[in-house]
């Protein structure tokens, strides 16, 4: 909170509730106790003259009603008074009487300082730099003619704090008066030197609070469970920490609810958007919200539950400083994230790659990952998604839910997973397209890896089988290797040149024919065996009549010279035409 500070003059700094004796007694002077009725009343006659301060905006009135008030917080003489003008000192002629030179040159020697002064007869004395936000606003020079109590001691340091307060604010009024030109700058002194005419007693209770709440996130390492609970306690009110996109992340305090509410992507940046353009929190139905934000970036939101429009200043600094806690502890867990994060996609490509087993055990235990296991490598391809860190953020988050412990890596075009488990028929498949909100996608997945050595061909494996899921005609969707049958013969590693001689003496001259007349026999050939042999969805799947099929399932014969009806032509052209065109790519 923005205020005026005027350094303890009595102590090395402790609390300033600490001044008042314990037990509910004040502690007496020599000959001179003080009872609390006696002290509440000085408090409360303190009290009003703030307001008389604050309405005051001559600097010699001021000091004028201070320097009065003196005598009423204790045994006290008020011996003068200054007010800076113009960098100098002028006194304030407010108690009917000069004060002495000595004390003149006595605060001239302080030069903004507090400290000792001395007058005769007056065995105690001292003088008060009145202080604002930037600089010396005056000076009040006290004397007594014994030891002031504690009480007193207390009294006289709330009384120069008002005075203090009430000179910035007519400092601030009178340059707001002179220059125009910085208006917005003094509004906000104003405002912040309002601040502190706060109950002083009240604003220590209010920071002891505060440093208990941080001193619990600290204590508790600093998450999101610790700040929400802490806030909870200082405030009264439900608190809740949600991340970037609207998932809670941590709730204390009653009336969560059950289910919590699946966010709205578009209503969720409408909010973040709002909340940003301002300076701290804003209420936003019935709470009260701040983003936690670190380096300008959004890290979570915190906000209080606050359905009655109860929250009050207090509140407000209570969620800033928590916000400011837990964006310095979010930061540091997403550094120590991002670390791990970048350790597990090293190991991930060294593994696809192939690397040292020891090694790899090594590295994978350091990080927190059993290689141990049995591992598949699963690689997925969204067509409609860019392969970038938020997708393969959203693969490791889906296959994180369907209880697939993995090491997760990217490439230009797919994600690669080197997972612990095998995926559960569609499962995966069926999380992802509603994170991506579309089916254009497929997952191949590898044979089982039983030692680090294999997971370089279980990469080959898994790619074969992503590739014969899309060039299948249901081209989205699972495939798995160990369920293809035919198709691992025809997989990566294998002979090309031999493969290329099969092809060559099965379909070649359909292959030249289509090329010489731009005709697609092959592929006509390659749809009639994806459709089991059946004429009407053949047909139907190349936009062609029934007897436009007939035709040229005979020019086929014809051309090759195969018979369909024959069971080993048959299976050998078919084995040619997947060979065409999922290992050549269908290519002349």
């Amino acid at each position: 909170m923005a205020a005026s500070r005027v350094q303890d003059p009595y102590s090395s700094g402790p609390d300033r509730e600490n001044d008042l004796p314990r037990g509910g007694g004040l502690a007496p002077a020599a000959g001179r106790p003080v009872s609390a009725g006696q002290f509440d009343r000085a408090l409360s006659d303190l009290s009003a003259l703030s307001y008389a301060l604050l309405d005051t905006l001559d600097e010699a009135e001021i000091l004028g009603l201070a320097m009065a008030h003196v005598e009423a917080v204790g045994a006290y003489r008020a011996e003068a008074g200054f007010f800076e003008r113009g960098g100098g000192l002028i006194p304030a002629q407010a108690n009917g009487r000069n004060h002495p030179s000595a004390v003149d040159r006595r605060v001239r020697e302080l030069a903004g300082q507090d400290g000792p002064v001395t007058v005769p007869d007056r065995p105690w004395g001292r003088a008060f730099g009145l202080r604002g936000l930037q600089r010396l606003h005056g000076y009040l020079v006290v004397t007594s003619d014994s030891e002031p109590t504690e009480a007193e001691r207390f009294l006289l340091s709330t009384l120069v704090r008002y005075t203090a307060a009430a000179l910035s604010l007519a400092f601030a009024d009178r340059r707001l008066s002179d220059q125009a030109a910085e208006l917005q700058r003094v509004r906000e002194q104003r405002t912040g030197l309002q601040r502190q005419l706060i109950s002083v007693v009240a604003e220590q209770r209010y920071q002891r609070a505060v440093h208990t709440l941080l001193t619990d996130v600290a204590d508790t390492g600093g998450g999101e469970e610790a700040v929400t609970r802490a806030l909870h306690g200082l405030t009264g009110f439900p608190a809740l920490v949600e991340d970037r996109f609207g998932r809670l992340k941590s709730w204390s305090g009653p009336n969560r609810p059950d289910p919590y509410p699946e966010p709205d992507p578009v209503r969720q940046d409408e909010m973040l958007h709002a909340v940003a353009r301002e300076a701290g929190p804003v209420r936003i139905e019935d709470r009260l919200i701040i983003l936690v934000r670190r380096h300008g970036e959004i890290l979570g939101v915190l906000a209080l539950l606050d359905a009655g429009g109860e929250a009050d200043e207090h509140t407000v600094l209570a969620l800033e400083n928590a916000a400011t806690s837990l964006a310095l502890e979010l930061a540091h867990m997403r550094n120590l994230a991002e670390v791990e994060l970048g350790l597990r996609r090293e190991l991930a490509d060294d593994l696809l790659a192939g690397t040292d087993t020891g090694s790899a055990y090594a590295r994978s235990e350091a990080i927190g990952h059993d290689l141990h296991r049995s591992h598949y490598i699963v690689v997925v391809q969204w067509s409609k998604r860019t392969v970038d860190d938020s997708f393969a953020e959203t693969v490791g988050r889906a296959a994180a839910a369907q209880g697939m412990r993995s090491l997760l890596t990217r490439r230009s075009d797919h994600v690669v997973l080197v997972a612990d488990a095998r995926p559960r028929a569609r499962a995966l498949y069926e999380a992802l397209t509603v994170e991506t909100g579309t089916h254009s996608g497929a997952i191949g997945v590898s044979a089982p890896c039983d030692s680090p050595n294999g997971i370089p061909r279980g990469y080959q494996e898994a790619q074969r089988a992503l590739e014969v899921r899309r060039q299948s005609r249901e081209g989205y969707g699972t495939t798995f290797f160990d369920e293809l049958g035919l198709y691992r013969i025809l997989g990566p590693g294998n002979d090309h040149q031999q493969l290329e001689a099969f092809v060559h003496e099965w379909i070649g001259q359909l292959i030249e024919y289509d090329a010489r007349h731009h005709a697609t026999m092959v592929d006509t050939l390659t749809r009639y065996f994806d459709c089991g042999g059946n004429y009407d969805e053949t047909a139907a799947s190349l936009a062609i009549h029934r007897s436009t099929l007939r035709y040229r399932l005979q020019r086929i014969r014809d051309i090759s010279g195969n018979d369909l009806a024959n069971v080993e032509d048959r299976l050998n052209l078919q084995v040619a035409t997947r060979v065409w065109k999922i290992v050549l790519g269908g290519s002349g």
